[in-house]
């Protein structure tokens, strides 16, 4: 049963789904353009759309509603995101972003939909197993 949440936990959405979208596609076009792995690149690609069908049962036009651009205070850039040492780097440091809002997607939605909170999970997972892969085909 859904519950009623507030309009900050649609802002936590909303900002985790599109970290979450934004690294799966740098992962996805590394796999294709660098790498020439169509199979790594469809498993990417195909989470992307996985990730979208969950944030439209979750409420994306509540989450789309609730951003707040101008008023987040954590919209900076940090020194670690401006260097990267190699494409190799930059996979890596997507990867991390993917499973770490992921994480938060999964933590939030629980508050929302229990269901769709585990569908979450097991896209984690198959981030962990993806980006393992990748590692050992590089």
């Amino acid at each position: 049963m859904k519950k009623s949440p507030d309009k900050t936990l649609y802002r936590i959405l909303d900002a985790n789904f599109n970290r979450t979208k934004e690294g799966l596609r740098v992962c996805e076009d590394l796999c294709r353009y660098v790498w020439d792995q169509k199979t790594l690149t469809r498993a990417f690609k195909d989470l992307r759309h996985e990730i979208t069908e969950i944030i439209m049962q979750l409420g994306f036009h509540q989450a789309l509603e609730a951003r707040h651009i101008q008023g987040d205070v954590g919209r900076g850039t940090s020194v670690s995101e401006s260097k990267r040492k190699d494409i190799h780097a930059v996979f890596w440091a997507n990867t991390q972003r993917i499973k770490e809002s992921l994480r938060v997607l999964e933590e939030v939605a629980k508050l929302i939909d229990a269901g769709e909170s585990s569908k979450l999970k097991v896209l984690r997972y198959k981030v962990y197993a993806l980006e393992q892969k990748a590692i050992s085909i590089r």
